[in-house]
């Protein structure tokens, strides 16, 4: 029954548990930039934020250069931008950011020069160059959300390890609290068995010499027969108050034992729930993990 509850939930995360990786679609594409349209190259990012996305694009076209990012009515222009992946001149760039459902569409157009833009009729070479440089910075967002997920996914698991664990050293205290305090009954109880066979000679010894106190006359042996029946009175208490302690300690030793042989079940029932949690997420970890991978194998 546990391995089809195990079984059971792995195949409910796998359904509903994980995003699996979208495509970056690219596409050669226009914009439409003040009164005019311009040839462009798009990109839909799946599933990524507008904000991040809108910090790496300024980052990324104001890197290199003293110029900074005009954005108005969701059109944004830099003017003297520096792509060296692109070309070695500096260059105008138009684009316009948007959320389309359960991707971010990104479209930048490219001017070379005055009124002369990246498009097919400038040239495959820069065409090529610049769409690399769309996908790529397209690819790093999407692989920034996916290593984002797993962190938190991995982070999730680390925490249910780290539960398991400390049940595990709970037990394995338990254990060694089980052996230490039956080590302390059997010693204790040595202890005990050496007293009472001291009391039980002691206390004839006592009974013998009352006899005799009994019998003597007034005077100096008899008042030394008294202090010497006091001080053997003594070492029966002191007795009485061992055997009391060994078997206060042989209860105590007892009553954890007792308290750790009913806390080790649950203990181990609790374990056997992380683990069955541990290995679902891990089967969630591993998910993430290929869907990272198969982004960063992106081309």
């Amino acid at each position: 029954m546990k391995s089809i509850r195990l079984i059971i939930i792995l195949t409910l995360i796998s359904c509903v548990g994980v995003n699996a990786q979208k495509p970056i679609i690219m596409s050669e594409d226009s914009i439409k930039i003040g009164n005019g349209m311009l040839p462009a190259i798009s990109v839909l990012i799946p599933e990524v934020k507008y904000d991040k996305v809108l910090k790496n694009w300024t980052k990324l076209l104001e890197t290199g250069t003293k110029s900074k990012l005009m954005s108005e009515r969701g059109e944004m222009t830099i003017l003297g931008a520096n792509i060296k992946s692109i070309t070695p001149n500096a260059i105008n760039v138009y684009s316009v950011l948007s959320d389309r459902d359960s991707a971010l569409y990104l479209a930048a157009s490219f001017e070379l020069k005055k009124d002369i833009f990246i498009d097919r009729s400038s040239g495959e070479t820069e065409l090529s160059k610049a769409k690399e440089v769309i996908f790529e910075f397209a690819r790093q967002q999407y692989i920034d959300l996916a290593s984002e997920e797993l962190k938190v996914e991995e982070n999730k698991l680390k925490d249910l390890e780290k539960e398991l664990g400390s049940l595990e050293r709970s037990q394995s205290g338990m254990e060694k609290s089980i052996r230490k305090n039956n080590r302390t009954i059997d010693n204790e109880r040595d202890k005990s068995l050496d007293f009472n066979n001291q009391l039980t000679a002691l206390t004839q010894t006592i009974a013998d010499e009352r006899i005799q106190f009994t019998t003597m006359d007034d005077g100096t042996l008899k008042d030394e027969k008294e202090k010497q029946l006091k001080n053997l009175e003594k070492q029966r208490k002191r007795l009485t108050k061992s055997i009391a302690s060994c078997d206060k300690k042989i209860s105590k030793a007892q009553g954890a034992i007792k308290k750790a042989n009913s806390d080790i079940p649950r203990n181990e029932r609790v374990q056997l729930k992380y683990n069955e949690e541990i290995n679902a997420q891990q089967a969630v970890v591993q998910r993430y993990t290929n869907k990272l991978n198969t982004i960063k194998n992106y081309k």
